[in-house]
């Protein structure tokens, strides 16, 4: 995983930074991890020096790309979100896709905004949402319009 420059960043948005590393590197089969804004626009990649589409097969991620993974996640929780409201089911907190090869995890933050996770076939299921739910409990609260503006400039200058 390719760190991503945390200089000239708020207190709160290197926080996010590190919390994303951490989830990567510590949880067993995650492959990659973003958080979209309830707008669709990534905020944060687990992947900052991929943004456009790799050769297939090339790289651990959906075609290589941090923002295949935003827009899938982006897709996932409209296309849930939209499920809950015929069903009448309330808020969604997490969704999961087991593959054959892969398994995608999509977990609601309080503003809106999404947390995708893109994992191995046999990672722990339970682990992976567990370290996902950390996530979320630390960086719901400090998500506000300002720390999500300062974010989409970083991905943007990344870019």
């Amino acid at each position: 995983m390719t760190a991503p420059s945390t200089f000239g960043l708020s207190t709160e948005a290197r926080n996010l930074h590190w919390l994303l590393s951490n989830l990567v590197e510590e949880v067993p089969g995650v492959h990659s991890v973003t958080v979209v804004s309830s707008d669709g626009l990534m905020l944060l990649s687990s992947d900052p020096g991929h943004h456009a589409p790799a050769a297939a097969g090339t790289a651990n991620g959906p075609k290589g790309s941090s923002a295949d993974l935003a827009t899938i996640v982006s897709g996932v929780g409209s296309l849930t979100v939209g499920a809950a409201k015929l069903m009448d089911g309330g808020g969604v907190k997490q969704t999961m896709v087991a593959m054959d090869e892969g398994s995608l995890f999509v977990m609601s933050i309080s503003d809106g905004s999404l947390l995708g996770v893109h994992a191995a076939p046999d990672c722990d299921m339970s682990v992976v949402a567990y370290h996902m739910a950390l996530f979320v409990g630390r960086a719901g609260h400090v998500l506000t319009p300002e720390l999500r503006s300062e974010l989409r400039t970083s991905m943007e200058s990344a870019q």
